[in-house]
């Protein structure tokens, strides 16, 4: 099945959740390209996504566009274009996750999801994950945590899912989550499921804990977890999966558009030492970016939520000069 309802279609990224597919071979979402990327093609009076320049790097027809109107399901308005950029970054992230998390869930139904695409042939808007000079988007470091062999993810019902219409006449929605694990090893893994109900400042008000088997080949659910008390705009959850090394991944989930989350400015900084750069944040920090001066540096790990606290990443490719630190807070707040 080639399904392009979300994009082409302008479906919300979580529709893919209404389909099971027995192979999604052909599924995408475009962002723009690196902000370095951009200025190698444009004059700075063209850097404006609408301009000449830029729509002329846009092969998809008022697709620019196309990327503003989803942004504005999802994020206050960017105030800057590379602010814009990481916005859209997370746009195309998120709905393919949405897409290759699900597909994954039901395995046995579904056996394969292959999202278009990976890479550039010219600098530009596009569907792919790595732009045309190899810089890596959002979506590429998304695509390494929602394909790993052993995935926890989390199917949650919320306003995004349920009810996106703030002026419906009946404007709730039901909030609750259930787990899954996928393994696509050739042995059962015994995973351990952690996760709490936060409030935006990272503070803790709910923990629990699960264990379970899941067989080679096989996606196994948790029972599903009502959380009809949990307050939208202030709270949050979050969930980790360890196996017998250890801490495997780890993720957050809203029950709000980003757009409407009081997130709380979460401080950031960082610490360098040698190949590794430390994260610091306050409080809870969706979607937390590392960049260099250059836009070029590659790391173990990039584009990850934190709840405060540290994160330490490797350096694999690139020079950690003129470091840069942001998150969703940011979006939409002038700088």
């Amino acid at each position: 099945m080639h399904y392009w309802d979300v994009w082409h279609g302008g479906r919300p990224i979580t529709e893919f959740r209404k389909f099971y597919f027995r192979y999604a071979s052909e599924f995408g979402f475009q962002s723009f390209p690196s902000i370095r990327t951009i200025e190698s093609f444009t004059l700075p009076e063209d850097r404006n996504i609408f301009s000449y320049v830029m729509e002329k790097h846009q092969r998809n027809n008022s697709a620019n566009g196309k990327i503003m109107t989803y942004m504005e399901q999802e994020f206050l308005y960017p105030t800057d274009l590379a602010t814009t950029v990481y916005a859209s970054w997370l746009l195309q992230a998120e709905a393919i996750k949405n897409a290759a998390e699900h597909f994954r869930r039901h395995r046995g139904r579904c056996m394969g999801a292959v999202y278009w695409q990976l890479n550039d042939i010219w600098p530009g808007a596009s569907w792919a994950s790595i732009d045309y000079y190899g810089r890596w988007k959002a979506l590429h470091y998304y695509a390494r945590r929602f394909f790993a062999p052993v995935l926890l993810s989390c199917e949650e019902e919320s306003m995004m899912t349920k009810n996106r219409n703030i002026n419906a006449e009946n404007t709730s929605f039901p909030k609750s989550v259930r787990f899954n694990v996928s393994n696509e090893t050739r042995e059962e893994k015994k995973a351990l499921i952690r996760w709490q109900v936060r409030k935006n400042d990272g503070s803790v008000l709910r923990e629990e804990e699960e264990e379970l088997l899941v067989p080679a080949l096989t996606a196994s659910f948790l029972p599903k977890y009502e959380l009809a008390e949990l307050d939208p705009f202030t709270e949050y959850v979050s969930y980790e999966l360890f196996l017998s090394g250890g801490l495997v991944s780890s993720a957050s989930t809203l029950f709000i558009m980003p757009k409407y989350f009081r997130f709380k400015d979460p401080g950031l900084s960082y610490t360098l030492s040698g190949d590794e750069i430390t994260v610091h944040a306050d409080a809870f920090a969706k979607s937390v970016e590392i960049s260099n001066e250059e836009d070029n540096l590659i790391l173990s790990d990039n584009f990850f939520d934190m709840n405060g606290g540290s994160r330490t990443v490797k350096i694999l490719s690139g020079k950690p000069e003129g470091i840069r630190l942001r998150s969703v807070y940011e979006i939409g707040r002038s700088r």
